[in-house]
């Protein structure tokens, strides 16, 4: 859409208001007509079945409790009017009014997208990294990415500070970074960048197609994010090794993206419970996960047949020693300098003190529940 033709648009829907309230006035109508909900229409990147479908509506029944009722969310999954990975196009082009994603799928237009989820990691958590969103001065530099450098009619916030991803499933052990050489591997973003520096010949893929493109042979192993998810796509009927731990994509969050013209259009406090929703589902969505992610990832040890590994060193150091030299080449890109300066900034001031103050749960879990860490 044409940005005259969202401000015709904008000036039809202004003037078509003032119209009606002129009318309403003259004519008496009914007082359930100024009542009816207005009804957003949402696009999530997540099939149906998926459990971050689940997570997209916590967000809507937050939305819809706290409007009450002004608001309905039509929530809808990947595929139900656009592609997985092309939601911000539909907001930007007022196709949908908003879309639960990740910045990762629209990595393809810019490569600083991936930095705001899944960049590079300075030490800190996913937790760090949302912290910086809103703290560090992360939100102005994805308000500049999307608004002033892509020129977008969108608005972004992030919820839901997301557990380290899996290094993933293979169909045997990988304990080298040696052998991962010639592994056609499933990722996303900058990660695809990385792990292709590592020797892997990497495939981008909505997780819907994971899982079929494995049985084709597209691709011999792969990550997705969670072990919920993964059970949910029938990953353990596909490979038996799962390797939990890695620094590919350690600090994701949602992206809750809104049509700017639609926020216009709302009264303040509405737009203000739709931002605000983000935080409340935040908390909601992580009790869930560990709920969830833990209980199912029991189910794949004991009734899937998946062994469950951790990382091994080897990897995780060749992983660091990837990103640092894949980090010279993002920051000729003087925008995702900045990024990674402010990202750094924080990191250092921030992890410090995270990384001090934190006891060793291992230490204290071990003894509680000895045996179990050996995996």
């Amino acid at each position: 859409m044409s940005q005259n033709a969202k401000l015709n648009r904008r000036s039809f829907l202004k003037k078509t208001a003032l119209a009606g309230g002129a009318s309403a006035g003259a004519l008496a109508a009914p007082a359930v007509l100024a009542q009816a909900p207005i009804v957003m229409k949402m696009q999530t990147s997540w099939s149906a079945s998926n459990i971050w479908q689940d997570f997209a509506q916590d967000y809507v029944n937050r939305v819809e409790a706290m409007s009450g009722g002004r608001l309905k969310i039509d929530l809808l999954p990947a595929g139900a009017v656009v592609a997985a990975f092309q939601v911000l196009d539909a907001v930007n082009d007022g196709l949908l009014d908003a879309a639960h994603s990740v910045p990762v799928y629209w990595y393809g237009k810019n490569k600083a997208a991936s930095l705001f989820g899944t960049g590079p990691v300075f030490g800190g958590s996913a937790t760090t990294m949302l912290s910086w969103f809103y703290e560090g001065g992360g939100q102005d530099l994805y308000n500049e990415l999307t608004q002033e450098i892509m020129g977008l009619d969108v608005e972004g916030h992030m919820g839901f500070p997301m557990f380290a991803q899996p290094f993933g499933w293979f169909k045997g052990e990988v304990n080298t970074a040696a052998e991962l050489e010639g592994f056609k591997y499933r990722t996303v973003g900058l990660a695809a960048d990385l792990l292709q520096s590592m020797g892997m010949s990497v495939a981008q893929l909505p997780g819907g197609e994971i899982v079929p493109a494995m049985e084709r042979g597209v691709i011999d192993a792969f990550e997705f994010n969670n072990p919920s998810s993964d059970k949910d796509f029938g990953a353990h009927d596909v490979a038996k090794n799962y390797y939990l731990s890695s620094y590919h994509q350690a600090s994701e969050s949602f992206e809750f993206l809104f049509s700017k013209f639609f926020m216009e259009e709302l009264d303040p406090d509405l737009q203000a419970i739709l931002r605000h929703s983000v935080e409340a589902v935040s908390t909601a969505n992580t009790a869930k996960a560990m709920r969830r992610y833990s209980a199912d990832l029991k189910w794949l040890q004991e009734e899937g047949g998946v062994t469950v590994h951790r990382t091994s060193k080897d990897i995780l150091d060749a992983q660091i020693k990837a990103w640092d030299g894949l980090i010279p080449q993002l920051e000729q890109d003087p925008f995702m300098k900045r990024v990674l300066d402010s990202q750094r900034a924080w990191s250092e001031q921030v992890v410090f003190y995270e990384l001090m103050n934190a006891p060793d749960y291992a230490l204290a879990y071990d003894h509680y529940f000895p045996g179990r860490l050996s995996l």
